[in-house]
């Protein structure tokens, strides 16, 4: 739909929009000529990713079938009857959300005069056999659906590889609305809607009913929730998300009712701006976990459409200042900005709360988080044949993917961000979004046989619940500076973050109660700000003057456990290939040594051509000395202490090291980073760098050695940028690879 859109419309007056066509054309070219008709594009590599040709990802390949979902090419190309387990989720919003879509695009061109004259409802028909095909993983007592099903052979059994599940997220089984009730309305066939009305009644009905929230995991056949702790991240967004747009597309004022029993809910327990914090659903007044997944920030956008503009600025403008931090949001990250899972997968979601708040408040600063987005993704992850997938954002490492998502979704929200009403050929706002971009008409709560889908009505409207919905921001925020007043105290605020070890406020013990509303505690003469509402309580709840001491000890003693595990838990480091052909596209995510140079320290890092050492383990005096005496030598790990080898090596004159894992297969993919530690000794006289690389990563840094003979490598604590050529060093002369 997106390339359609863009298409049609011929004239740019601002660079910004042309370098998000582009963009666009970069990544999707690229599909098309070293992918399609594979599911996915592998940047890395220069090829399709198709389902069982490639190692298994396990349930990421669930969001695969066996063919690319495209403009005029899906009618010939796809296939639906294939025998393949697929999950019902992915494959709603995106291949059947994405064949909605093109149906409401195409009828929009066509109804225009001026293009696609030819088309007769092709994709509306594929929908129709697709929708049919996810049809028998509803057949639960539940209603809610399995998580996967077969598109050839339906839920049958472990022999079609479905059926034996019992558990799905929330989101799974209440992300299904909008695109089968636009199934029902656009076909007028009522089966589609029905189910998944059923579907979001049975999990209303199993909400927590003193906190209103749901859990992130149910069994679908029991109903009982399995994981209780609740969000609005992984697990649980779309399902609010669906639950507010099905009362926009539908008009149906039961689903808006639940929104805003849950809003409010959320707003209590969840929310603690510009944080959103899980709980657990019986407990909500108790943290789940201390920290925030990337998944959630859609919701400042959502909250734009609720109308609540205050805490979706907050929020935002929290998430921008991770991404200023990180370039990217992080799969997780802490209350205290560090990161907590260090993957981006070039996720869109607060691409799209920056659009909806743009639409909202007209305030030129979100066009600059846009360009902001825009750079990043062109500074790092960026490649020849794509866009890459960060596998860390702390390093500028990369994975050999780019979801389909990221076309769907990211550039149509910056395209939109930065474009006119008069540059586009509709109005959007004749349109809602599915949580995968897909434009549906708002005309479809007047289909002719709407009339004719069952209400499932289990609950009497309440005229409580609607206030405050869709207000007018101009009226409500009239002075022009009013979102730059709420972001201030966001910015300040995040810089004096510290960590907050949530899980010390569940211990009984009689002396944390009364101390947590301590916002300020002496720590070596320097005042530490505790910034979280969770330090509401006051010294007068403590049960008595000796345990409200006490627990003023306690939370400082935190405060030192935290300030020591900061400086000892040193961040991964980067090895960047940056000579030809690689000039710097290649970034591998290095463990750090707790003695040599501290490359957090230098703005340059180290650079120089890399040298197999002799030998290798490096564990006695240097034989080629000759050839490592000012380049980067290369190391085998094990026959003795890692501060051996740096010093054999800064003997013989090498101005690095890196040390490779001799354990065969070891990955960072699989096993988590460590620090080289000293031998004991003083290792104050180890002045060059030294960094550890796991197998995988190794042999990448040894075959490019053994096919390029000279391999010029940056050793830094972050990647610089890509496709630069920086100025070439002199080249070594040619050492044989020696191999052990």
């Amino acid at each position: 739909m997106l390339h359609t859109l863009l298409t049609c419309v011929c004239v740019f007056p601002l660079p910004i929009r042309n370098q998000v066509v582009e963009m666009f054309d970069h990544a999707y070219q690229n599909y098309m000529d070293h992918a399609y008709p594979a599911d996915e594009l592998m940047p890395l590599t220069c090829r399709g990713r198709v389902r069982g040709l490639e190692p298994s990802r396990g349930d990421i390949d669930d969001a695969l079938g066996k063919a690319k979902v495209l403009t005029e090419r899906v009618l010939s190309d796809v296939r639906l009857d294939n025998d393949i387990v697929v999950s019902v989720f992915e494959t709603n919003i995106r291949v059947l959300g994405g064949l909605l879509g093109g149906h409401s695009m195409a009828v929009m061109l066509k109804e225009g005069g001026q293009h696609m004259q030819w088309y007769q409802d092709e994709l509306l028909h594929m929908a129709k056999d697709l929708g049919l095909r996810l049809l028998p993983a509803f057949n639960t007592s539940s209603g809610l659906p399995y998580p996967r099903v077969n598109l050839k052979h339906g839920v049958r059994g472990p022999e079609t590889r479905t059926g034996t599940e019992t558990d799905t997220c929330t989101a799974c089984a209440g992300t299904i609305i909008l695109e089968f009730a636009a199934l029902s309305r656009f076909t007028g066939d009522p089966v589609f809607e029905a189910h998944a009305r059923r579907a979001m009644d049975f999990l209303w009905e199993k909400r927590q009913r003193n906190s209103n929230l749901v859990g992130t995991t149910i069994n679908i056949h029991s109903g009982e929730w399995v994981r209780r702790d609740s969000g609005v991240g992984a697990g649980i967004d779309s399902y609010y998300e669906y639950l507010l747009k099905a009362y926009i597309l539908l008009g149906d004022d039961l689903f808006l009712q639940r929104f805003n029993i849950h809003y409010a809910s959320i707003m209590k327990y969840i929310s603690q701006p510009p944080l959103l914090l899980d709980v657990h659903i019986h407990k909500p007044l108790l943290p789940a976990r201390t920290w925030m997944d990337s998944l959630l920030a859609f919701f400042p956008g959502l909250q734009v459409l609720k109308g609540d503009i205050r805490p979706a600025i907050e929020t935002h403008e929290m998430l921008y200042q991770v991404t200023k931090k990180h370039n990217f949001l992080p799969e997780a990250f802490t209350t205290d900005f560090r990161v907590h899972w260090a993957q981006h997968p070039l996720r869109p979601e607060f691409a799209e709360s920056t659009y909806f708040l743009y639409k909202a408040t007209g305030d030129p600063y979100y066009l600059e988080a846009g360009r902001t987005i825009l750079d990043n993704l062109n500074r790092f992850a960026r490649v020849p044949c794509g866009f890459a997938a960060m596998k860390d954002v702390r390093t500028g490492s990369h994975e050999d993917r780019m979801d389909s998502f990221f076309l769907a979704e990211m550039f149509k929200y910056l395209f939109l961000l930065f474009a006119d009403s008069e540059d586009l050929p509709f109005d959007v706002e004749d349109y809602v979004f599915t949580t995968e971009a897909h434009l549906l008409p708002l005309s479809l709560s007047t289909a002719p046989h709407a009339s004719s889908i069952p209400s499932n009505r289990t609950e009497e409207l309440d005229d409580s619940n609607f206030d405050w919905t869709c207000p007018n921001t101009r009226l409500l925020f009239p002075d022009p500076a009013f979102p730059r007043n709420l972001r201030e105290p966001i910015r300040k605020h995040t810089v004096l973050l510290v960590p907050l070890y949530h899980e010390t406020f569940l211990c009984p013990n009689s002396a944390n109660k009364g101390v947590l509303s301590v916002l300020t505690l002496k720590k070596k003469k320097k005042p530490s700000l505790l910034f979280s509402p969770l330090l509401s309580h006051s010294g007068s709840q403590a049960v008595s003057a000796v345990a409200a001491e006490d627990g003023v000890r306690f939370m400082q003693e935190m405060m030192e456990l935290s300030s020591q595990q900061q400086k000892e838990q040193l961040p991964p480091r980067a090895i960047q290939i940056v000579s030809h052909p690689f000039f710097g596209r290649v970034v591998l995510t290095a463990g750090p040594a707790q003695f040599g140079t501290d490359l957090s320290k230098s703005s340059t890092g180290v650079r120089g051509f890399v040298t197999v050492a002799e030998p290798y383990s490096g564990c006695t005096e240097i034989t080629n000395a000759e050839y490592v005496q000012g380049h980067i030598a290369l190391l085998q790990r094990g026959q003795c202490m890692f501060a051996e080898k740096a010093r054999h090596v800064q003997k013989a004159g090498a101005i690095g090291g890196i040390v490779i894992d001799d354990n065969e297969g070891s990955s960072s993919d699989t096993a988590p980073l460590f620090q080289m530690a000293g031998d004991g000794r003083n290792t104050d006289d180890v002045t060059l760098p030294l960094l550890f690389l796991f197998h995988k990563e190794g042999n990448i840094l040894l075959e490019a050695l053994k096919e390029y003979r000279e391999v010029e490598v940056l050793l830094s604590d972050k990647a610089r940028d890509r496709g630069v050529t920086l100025c070439p060093h002199t080249p070594p002369r040619f050492v044989p690879l020696v191999s052990r």
